[in-house]
């Protein structure tokens, strides 16, 4: 029983998602380019072909060892941290949200700019992870040790601007997952709270 408890507080669904993400990344360069032809998001493939699995599946697809670093390190100690707060299926919940949020958004930027260009990538997910840490710090009523929105803010803020200033980079992904993230545990901290207002 006690080890049961142990694992309702261990980042079982961070390490899974970076598992899976390195797993099929390792599988791309054994099998050439299809996994990156059948799973990258492209306006065409999705909105006219109606391969919409794509939305799903570039979220585990990285371009290179450095962008999958990159993804996967904060994926899993900023992912670990709001596991351990919200639990492992409300965090698997937002995770996904947000990664979907963010391919739509992208796909919408990418249908009316006719633009044919591909992306991949966890990032879109992975900002919605700091539009969840915002809305816990201002919505959950818990106390976060050394977490606060002012320094939520700025590292969204920095973030963002790295993105913007970089290239290659899907920034509708980043903004849609952020607002995904933002929007949805927003509403999950306010339903939270009010289940657990005390009774008249």
């Amino acid at each position: 029983m006690q080890s049961l408890k142990s694992l309702k507080f261990q980042p079982i669904v961070s390490t899974a998602l970076v598992a899976v993400n390195v797993i099929v990344f390792a599988a791309c360069h054994f099998t050439g380019d299809f996994l990156y032809s059948v799973g990258r998001l492209d306006a065409y493939s999705v909105l006219v072909w109606g391969e919409y699995g794509r939305i799903l599946w570039s979220m585990f697809l990285h371009s290179g060892i450095d962008h999958l670093f990159n993804n996967m390190l904060i994926l899993f100690f900023l992912g670990s941290m709001i596991e351990k707060e919200v639990g492992h299926v409300r965090y698997g919940v937002l995770y996904f949200l947000s990664g979907i949020g963010g391919n739509l958004l992208s796909l919408a930027s990418r249908a009316l700019q006719r633009d044919p260009a591909a992306s991949l990538g966890a990032s879109g997910a992975v900002f919605g992870l700091d539009g969840v840490l915002l809305a816990m710090v201002l919505f959950s009523g818990r106390r976060m040790e050394n977490v606060t929105p002012v320094r939520v803010l700025l590292m969204i803020g920095y973030s963002l601007y790295s993105g913007f200033v970089g290239h290659n980079i899907d920034n509708a992904a980043h903004v849609g997952g952020l607002l995904t993230g933002f929007v949805a545990a927003s509403v999950m901290c306010v339903f939270m709270r009010w289940r657990q207002r005390p009774a008249d």
